[in-house]
């Protein structure tokens, strides 16, 4: 057994060796390598569009040009650190994502949901700070960590036959809805706070952060509860959005008496 305790103690030195901090002042485990990360995010850029036809025209205009504000809006450090791309994908899927490496894109059943630039922005935004935040990163190195935990304590237990299945498949799931999950809640939820200030400084109205979601709230069925979600409710990303709203409008007050004032028309 002595092997399952140095190798247990080695995997905490290591997780305590790799935490860093994001932008929110949050602790993160970030074992991957940011290179290695990009270089998949643009490899699966490239499967994506591949398989998904993708929409030129006046559509990928209007989302370059609210995708460019927002860029701008970063300072020069986050601005330079990544390859930001984004395209418009043919899908009545109301969706859009990051990948590492800044490769994002834009569904077109989302520009439907989206009324105006600044709720686009919103969306943009948001997923622009999932990148920044390296939440990818860290939901790569949490899982991790959760498997080998896992997989000591099978191993330091002697769970062994279908007895051992069954428990250490209880485990499993307890891990899934008690770790994983709670962490990418964390992810959305902090990308809707840094989104909602990257908005803002760009010039974009962060109220519209919450017609924007009473948009997507209407589109919606039936849902599981929140604990059981990757992602908050509605109700709770609304929440998080007025509780923030003053110091957003703030910035946008300011960022619009330095000149800030994007001008994307939606096709």
């Amino acid at each position: 057994m002595r092997w399952i305790h140095c190798l247990a103690i080695g995997a905490l030195s290591l997780a305590l060796a790799a935490c860093t901090t994001s932008p929110t002042g949050r602790q993160q485990l970030t074992l991957a390598s940011d290179a290695q990360l990009d270089q998949m995010g643009a490899q699966a850029y490239q499967q994506y569009q591949q398989e998904l036809p993708t929409v030129g025209g006046a559509p990928q205009r209007y989302v370059q040009c609210v995708a460019n504000a927002l860029v701008q809006a970063l300072p020069a450090e986050q601005r330079q650190s990544q390859d930001w791309q984004i395209r418009v994908f043919e899908s009545e899927d109301a969706n859009a994502f990051a990948l590492p490496g800044g490769y994002m894109g834009v569904n077109t059943g989302l520009l439907e949901i989206a009324e105006n630039q600044d709720q686009l922005a919103a969306v943009i935004g948001h997923e622009i700070t999932h990148v920044l935040a390296r939440h990818a990163n860290e939901r790569v190195s949490t899982q991790t960590a959760t498997q080998l935990g896992l997989s000591v304590l099978s191993s330091a237990a002697g769970l062994e036959g279908q007895g051992g299945q069954q428990l250490m498949g209880a485990l499993g799931l307890g891990a899934q809805y008690g770790i994983l999950m709670p962490f990418s809640r964390r992810h959305e939820s902090e990308a809707d706070e840094l989104g909602l200030r990257l908005m803002a400084d760009a010039g974009f109205d962060p109220r519209a952060s919450l017609a924007l979601w009473e948009n997507m709230s209407a589109q919606g069925g039936a849902r599981p509860p929140a604990w059981m979600s990757s992602h908050p409710s509605h109700g709770q990303r609304v929440q998080g959005l007025q509780a923030r709203m003053d110091d957003a409008l703030g910035r946008y007050e300011q960022a619009r008496q330095a000149g800030r004032t994007p001008n994307c028309p939606r096709p």
